[in-house]
């Protein structure tokens, strides 16, 4: 019996897989007397993985580092650096030795004088400094290699190695932590740092006090907010709490893979993998997923706007302090005023010096005060007018709110991401930058005509929400509304979906992340709730659905409406799909028969919708799990691709991804089971599997076909060949009746053997389909998959077509 066509596929692949090159012998040890002089000398670990050296980030820059880096990576990428805030400037000519105390030390060689040490307390002046095969550098006795003085995993700068601590020692107060670098090329230590407190939970920080990110607790197998630590390929990590000390620990499964986990320049944690087929890092997780999510990303006086091509941008009325530290992506110093204010002093109150410029749609910046007194908006625009520290203002709720000195955190809000705090805040400026010498008041007006509509739709959905409060009570807590994330979907009460969906009583169906049940919102909503199940996955699918599809709109994917986050409770509500999912009117029998004309327009429906994902998102997002099952009917027959829990979002600086494999099995793409990087053209994969049972009107891998292991029988293989022969009448579905457009036929069968082929630069894209169906251009005949070809019994001759 021939084995699955899956695991062939596998096998073929695995079988063009290269075993790792082995290790050469080289130096790895400082002694004395034998330091390193200069750029070109270095310590080799003896895996041949890591190298330690002086280093240059920029020639261009004086400046000279001892640092660590992977030594077979031929993008520098210092890991490890010991005088980031001292370094070696030209002319002068760095060394590493061992002093006469026993430390090891930089010297200008020119003076001689010590420019960095390890300050350690040896017991011996006779020391040695060795690069160990896990990138640690140890400062140890030349006799006793146990007895260790000083090692840089104590001290780490920007990257957590694998097999290093970040944590405490409760003993001696030592706090492990990664500090960022000042920027791309100065190794000086930045503003934003990422540390583990007593209780085992990671923070992201700036400047050491303001917390924009945590991990959540330690569960015993991940912390709490990153569930996506699970996983068969993912590394072994470990926390440890006792007397002594409190780290956090990761080891990885392959010591040869090269991976780098970090805090960026800009303030976010990351983990890369270098690819040798790129020769470039993937960067394949981050946090903040979000820029803007970064406290101060921009510095002061700046807007930030995750979904413009420049991030970072200047108020109106200020320009950038630094271009050059600007451009190297530190933005601490942010921008400066164009213009002096004209303000005179506490008793100026006439305000004729400055003026006040509208920014609308924003989130209010950090750190406001309350002017209790204000109780308009006349009062709190005068109540900062007469300050002369106050930089802003901002009137809401019946809520003045004033700013005093620099300003942080203003985040431009788009329409699909607004919220409550999409609101107008007023910059201080002098009269000169706002044109025209407008008045408050008419700038307003002019704001008017460009957030009206904006006004209006929020208006509407305040009247229809207070409708609902009248006629069902208070649906969600109004505090809620800024942990959505600025989503703009609705924060449920658990017992609200259990009142809705008579406490889960009418199940639609289910899968292995949890159950959908039908719930009635009031009279004339129906909503789909979706109650995910299992600590661990029901969590990461949860986040992966409501940080994918919970952040689009698009008329071919499902509505995500809401969301329930109560203790272990994860719940998603979704719009209503009257008509199910495709499966059942493709594969049971007792469903009425889909007609020619509704299957093609689902073709053209669903390759819309995966288009929009891929293409025309902020994000490229990646759905890895296309299937009739995924692909919902609304009243009209209209295909809604759901079902996001397996979705893999990418950065559109990105077009590949590392991940664990994911999908159903039947509608895999050869890359997953190969274990390679993946592309959206997983999903063209997927999707020209789903094609071919449209056609069929079966499934393309049901057992009852492949009699006695004969595989020859095989749909997609069938219809490729019969493609070229001219014999498509024959695949389609009997219930048809032979009712159908046989042009179609044979463009939508090209179309599903284009996205077969095994090499992903061969398959069309998502948006070239969807011109191909929809008759704008043409495809010329496929050549048979070989690997398929080859699996299901095909002759090498018939790969000549």
């Amino acid at each position: 019996m021939r084995p699955p066509h899956h695991l062939l596929l596998g096998l073929l692949l695995l079988l063009c897989l290269h075993a790792p090159p082995r290790p050469t012998a080289a130096a790895d040890t400082v002694s004395p007397g034998n330091g390193l002089a200069g750029t070109a000398a270095r310590l080799v670990s003896n895996n041949s993985k890591f190298a330690l050296g002086f280093f240059k980030v920029d020639s261009e820059s004086p400046n000279t580092y001892l640092g660590i880096w992977f030594h077979r990576v031929p993008k520098l990428t210092p890991l490890w650096s010991a005088n980031g805030d001292s370094p070696v400037v030209d002319p002068a000519s760095p060394e590493l030795a061992i002093s006469g105390d026993g430390n090891l030390v930089i010297l200008d060689r020119a003076t001689r004088s010590v420019v960095w040490s390890t300050r350690a307390n040896a017991t011996t002046s006779r020391t040695v400094a060795v690069l160990l095969d896990d990138g640690n550098l140890v400062l140890r006795s030349a006799f006793n290699a146990s007895d260790v003085f000083w090692q840089s995993f104590d001290h780490p700068t920007d990257t957590l190695f694998a097999g290093a601590k970040i944590g405490w020692s409760k003993r001696t107060g030592l706090n492990r932590r990664l500090v960022s670098r000042k920027n791309s090329v100065d190794q000086a230590p930045g503003l934003y740092s990422l540390e583990l407190d007593l209780n085992g939970v990671g923070h992201l920080l700036w400047n050491s006090t303001v917390e924009y990110w945590s991990s959540g607790s330690w569960n015993g197998n991940y912390f709490g907010l990153a569930p996506e630590m699970i996983g068969a390929v993912m590394p072994s990590f470990k926390f440890v709490n006792n007397e002594e000390e409190a780290y956090f620990i990761y080891t990885l499964h392959n010591d040869t893979a090269i991976v780098h986990t970090a805090i960026d320049v800009s303030g976010r944690g990351l983990v890369g993998i270098w690819l040798d087929s790129l020769q470039d890092w993937l960067v394949n997780y981050r946090q903040p997923v979000a820029q803007c999510d970064v406290h101060a990303t921009c510095g002061p006086f700046t807007v930030c706007n995750d979904a413009a091509h420049e991030t970072c941008s200047c108020m109106r009325g200020f320009s950038v302090r630094s271009p050059m530290d600007w451009d190297l992506g530190d933005r601490t110093d942010g921008c400066m005023r164009n213009t002096p204010l004209g303000c005179a002093g506490e008793g100026n109150r006439t305000g004729l010096g400055d003026r006040f410029y509208p920014v609308p749609s924003v989130t209010l910046p950090y750190g406001p005060e309350k002017v209790q007194a204000a109780t308009g908006e006349g009062d709190c625009e005068q109540a900062c007018l007469g300050n002369c520290s106050c930089t802003a203002y901002s009137f809401g709720g019946g809520i003045c709110s004033v700013w005093r000195g620099k300003l942080y955190n203003v985040k431009q809000q788009s329409g699909a991401s607004s919220d409550g705090n999409g609101v107008v805040l007023y910059i201080r400026l002098a009269t000169a930058e706002v044109a025209g010498v407008e008045t408050k008041k008419s700038g307003r007006i002019s704001t008017g005509v460009a957030v009206g509509a904006s006004a209006a739709a929020a208006i509407l959905m305040i009247i229809l929400g207070l409708m609902v409060w009248r006629r069902r009570g208070k649906w969600f807590d109004s505090k809620l509304g800024n942990a959505q994330g600025g989503i703009g979907i609705i924060a449920f009460r658990y017992v609200d979906l259990q009142r809705a969906t008579k406490n889960f009583s009418e199940k639609l169906g289910g899968g292995s992340f949890g159950s959908v049940f039908k719930g009635y919102l009031n009279d004339s909503v129906t909503l789909a709730v979706k109650r995910l199940d299992g600590a661990h996955q029901g969590e990461k699918q949860f986040r992966a659905e409501v940080n994918s599809v919970g952040i689009i709109q698009h008329i071919n994917l499902v509505k995500l409406i809401g969301f329930c986050c109560e203790g272990d409770k994860r719940l998603l509500v979704y719009e209503y799909m009257p008509n199910h999912s495709l499966d059942v009117h493709l594969f049971k029998a007792d469903e009425a028969v889909l007609d020619w004309n509704v299957r093609y327009q689902i073709a053209i429906g669903v390759a819309r919708g995966l288009a929009y994902l891929h293409t025309s998102c902020r994000d490229c997002i990646i759905h890895c799990d296309i299937k009739p099952e995924n692909i919902l009917l609304d009243v009209s027959f209209v295909p809604k691709i759901a079902d996001f829990g397996m979705a893999k979002v990418l950065g559109r600086e990105f077009s590949h991804a590392m991940t664990t494999m994911r999908g159903t099995i039947g509608y895999l793409a050869p890359e997953w089971i190969g274990g390679t990087v993946v592309t959206s053209k997983v999903d063209v994969y997927s999707y020209g599997m789903v094609l071919f049972e449209i056609i069929s009107g079966r499934r393309n891998s049901c057992p009852e076909y492949f009699k006695d292991g004969d595989y020859s029988t095989f749909f997609p293989m069938q219809a490729a060949r019969k493609l070229l022969t001219g014999e498509i009448g024959s695949l389609l579905d009997a219930k048809l009746h032979g009712d159908v457009n046989l042009k179609e036929v044979e463009r939508i069968c090209k179309v599903a053997c284009w996205c077969i082929q095994e090499n992903e630069l061969a398959r069309p894209t998502m948006a070239e389909v969807v011109q191909v169906l929809e008759g704008l251009s043409e495809l010329d005949m496929p050549p048979l998959p070989r690997l398929l070809n080859a699996v299901t019994g095909g002759s090498p001759t018939s790969l000549r077509h």
